[in-house]
């Protein structure tokens, strides 16, 4: 018998290419990691120390399930990104390690309500509920880490099959190994942590019955359509 004083929360997880589901502990984004898409929010894409925001472990819509369009917006925008899963934990990862505690990677998407964003840029507020909603984060399955070259690959974004966003994963500012090393000096990683590494250029609003599909080369694919 339980002694909870509420029900437990449940847990959520998503699926792994060949079978099986890596569940989610929590999910870390880097911000402005791509120089052109610094550019086209009004950034300044010098190469200074990355940044981070969060995500609820439970925003993750998988499967290729339908994303509910969120309530206080009229400005939705996609992001799409790689994502890291980590699957050893650890802290002060050195740069030279930092790639075994990788157990996979994912194709996924950073929703943004950037008109929410915009505001809490303007008044030095926090950005919580312009990215950590219900549904924020779309993600495809995650593929092991064997054979993944996560340092180049075209990354690509279509929405309702015309391309939106394209680019290639070399042109990441931050890459993944020193993603890892410096958010481990931050928190320490551990097992079921997702790291969005930040989208290329291209991001724009969408709207409900818009049909959105990634995908990162080498890792694999994300779809959901918008309701």
């Amino acid at each position: 018998m339980s002694d909870h004083v509420i029900a437990a929360p449940p847990a959520a997880s998503v699926p792994v290419q060949g079978g099986g589901s890596f569940p989610v502990r929590r999910i870390f984004c880097v911000g402005r990691n791509y120089a052109e898409h610094t550019r086209e929010m009004g950034g300044d894409p010098t190469r200074e120390q990355p940044f981070y925001f969060t995500k609820p472990f439970d925003a993750v819509v998988t499967g290729g399930a339908d994303t509910a369009y969120p309530p206080a917006t009229s400005d939705l925008h996609h992001e799409m990104e790689l994502v890291i899963a980590i699957g050893t934990g650890g802290k002060d990862i050195a740069e030279s390690e930092a790639l075994r505690h990788v157990w996979g990677y994912a194709a996924g998407l950073d929703m943004t309500r950037r008109d929410l964003q915009a505001q809490a840029k303007k008044t030095g507020k926090p950005w919580d509920m312009a990215k950590g909603f219900d549904q924020s984060c779309p993600i495809g399955p995650i593929v092991r880490a064997e054979g993944v070259d996560p340092s180049r690959g075209r990354i690509e974004l279509k929405v309702n099959g015309q391309v939106r966003q394209s680019s290639d994963l070399s042109k990441m500012i931050w890459s993944v190994p020193e993603i890892i090393a410096n958010l481990s000096r931050l928190v320490t990683l551990a097992p079921g942590d997702l790291i969005m590494t930040g989208t290329p250029e291209g991001v724009a609003a969408v709207v409900r019955g818009d049909v959105l599909e990634g995908e990162v080369e080498g890792v694999g694919t994300v779809r959901t359509r918008l309701v």
